[in-house]
């Protein structure tokens, strides 16, 4: 695999809080690569020390073969990024902070604001105050900054921020189609986790620092298990019937049942035998899927106290 970003042990301390702790990951040219976690698990530190925005504590990072450095001017040529909230110079139009972005990215290439102000739909705004955008368009604004100059990679995070969901969608296929069709490496952070699923070719999960999983979306649709969800009117008499015949069961949040074993989810007809016979009869019965979401909190609830 042809390695887009490494990184090594990358630490980060602010005094005793480690938000970044030890992070070894790669990324592979072409690309998207997701990186999930909760507020705080140390995403937004992470992107910045790639990005040579902050120094890491210990541990290295590489982008394109280069080590990261705020002055390898070279290398910030081919990246383009958005880091939180996107920033522009409020008084001046959108056309005219592209025009900025062009200039210092020595971009040649005839009308590349114009292609950049269309890709983004901001034709309507071109002329206005940057400051007075709504959240969902100066998002755009910095996502059409961050693609001005062909990059071949991007980090982004949060891109979708703001959006109304018909942006959510463009972003998630202009996204799709630079990977697809330019070979564009995606380093992006996101708490969309359904457009993740959509989009992603792999997901790291950060928890309190550490990366705790990292698995790609085939590996994603083999972990996110099946279950069989079952109710009755009266869930405990339910429950007690089922584990009296061996089965195993949980109780979900909202007080369903569920079973994991792979007799239960392949013959659910039985467990519906079993209840009426033993006089619970099942009000609901039937097999889900779990997602993303359902996979990613289920994974940092278990590891709320800390990951060895």
């Amino acid at each position: 695999m042809d390695i887009a970003i490494s990184t090594t042990n990358l630490t980060k301390r602010y005094g005793d809080v480690t938000a970044v702790n030890r992070l070894s990951l790669s990324v592979g040219r072409g690309e998207i690569y997701a990186f999930l976690g909760l507020n705080g698990a140390g995403k937004t530190t992470t992107i910045r020390m790639l990005l040579g925005m902050i120094r890491p504590t210990s541990g290295t990072s590489e982008i394109l073969g280069n080590a990261t450095n705020a002055g390898a001017l070279h290398l910030w040529s081919q990246v383009g990024y958005l880091v939180e909230t996107p920033h522009a110079y409020p008084e001046l139009t959108v056309r005219e902070n592209l025009e900025i972005s062009r200039r210092l990215h020595r971009v040649t290439k005839p009308r590349a604001v114009d292609r950049a102000i269309d890709l983004f739909s901001l034709g309507a705004y071109a002329n206005r105050a940057a400051g007075t955008l709504s959240l969902g368009n100066a998002q755009r604004l910095g996502l059409a900054k961050a693609l001005l100059h062909d990059p071949e990679m991007l980090i982004l995070d949060e891109p979708a921020n703001g959006l109304d969901p018909a942006g959510v969608v463009e972003v998630r296929e202009l996204l799709r189609d630079l990977a697809r069709h330019q070979g564009v490496t995606v380093f992006m952070s996101s708490h969309i986790l359904s457009e993740v699923a959509r989009l992603a070719t792999r997901i790291g999960i950060i928890h309190q620092g550490r990366l705790v999983e990292e698995l790609s979306a085939d590996e994603l649709e083999l972990r996110c298990g099946r279950r069989l969800v079952v109710d009755a009117r009266d869930r405990e008499a339910a429950r007690s019937i089922l584990v009296a015949a061996g089965h195993r069961v949980s109780v979900a949040m909202d007080g369903t049942l569920e079973l994991t074993a792979e007799a239960a989810i392949v013959h659910p007809e039985e467990i519906a035998r079993l209840l009426v016979r033993e006089g619970a009869p099942p009000t609901r019965l039937c097999v889900e899927q779990e997602d993303l979401e359902s996979h990613f909190l289920r994974l940092v609830g278990s590891n709320q106290g800390g990951v060895n």
